[in-house]
């Protein structure tokens, strides 16, 4: 019995571990909203497209739950994101980009979003070189939507 409770335990945590794999997320200096507003700033500043700004705290309430603050941003630039389609067209599903910002327990906000080289070997294209580049800019992007001026 102690065994295949400690072996269900591991699995759990092992999950657990697993459900973060391949997400980025930076500590933020802003509210969530303030966040997501810096970063689409920079977004459409550098030719992004903005598809859609989703509050899912705002969808909780609507429905009588309660949700600390969570804003999904959808955005791409098909320059970019039809160059990774190219190496592997099963990328599109998570395509385009998004990111989200939300609110921990503990009242820190973070800034989130997939990792291209996790979503590139997630779709068999490793050796796409659109993805170092894809990486650069949104560390960078997050940086500016993040970081304190």
């Amino acid at each position: 019995m102690i065994r295949a409770t400690t072996f269900v335990l591991m699995f759990c945590f092992a999950s657990l571990a697993m459900a973060g794999e391949g997400i980025v997320s930076v500590k933020s200096a802003y509210s969530v909203s303030a966040t997501l507003d810096r970063l689409e700033k920079v977004l459409k500043k550098k030719g992004m497209t903005i598809f859609k700004r989703i509050d899912h705290s705002a969808g909780a309430k609507g429905v009588g739950l309660k949700l600390r603050p969570t804003e999904l941003l959808i955005f791409g630039n098909p320059k970019v994101g039809t160059k990774l389609t190219q190496c592997a067209q099963t990328a599109a599903i998570d395509l385009p980009m998004k990111a989200l910002a939300w609110q921990d327990a503990d009242g820190t906000v973070w800034l989130s979003y997939n990792d291209p080289a996790y979503l590139a070997k997630r779709h068999g294209a490793k050796d796409c070189k659109v993805v170092d580049k894809m990486t650069k800019a949104l560390g960078n992007f997050s940086a500016v939507a993040t970081k304190a001026e």
